[in-house]
């Protein structure tokens, strides 16, 4: 619960933010590195593998709005959260 804090607190636009794109793409990045870590040593769990999959496409979903929305705070939380390779 603490990093969840965290992560709304660093990623947030204002004070009582918690439902911003940014925010919402940051503990999307947060679970799915779990998520990852979780299934190289459980190959065999499929429904954690479908969640997986369905929060990367909700990811991909918001960062092409944001991209619509607003191409610089696009590109600043690619670069901050470093998802292009």
């Amino acid at each position: 619960m603490e990093a969840k804090a965290e992560l709304i607190e660093q990623f947030r636009t204002h004070p009582k933010d918690t439902g911003s794109p940014e925010v919402q793409i940051a503990l999307l990045s947060e679970r799915i590195s779990y998520l990852t870590t979780h299934l190289k040593s459980h190959a065999k769990d499929h429904a954690s593998r479908r969640g997986l999959i369905m929060m990367v496409n909700k990811r991909r979903r918001l960062l092409d709005y944001l991209n619509r929305r607003d191409p610089n705070r696009y590109r600043e939380i690619v670069e901050r959260l470093s998802l292009r390779k």
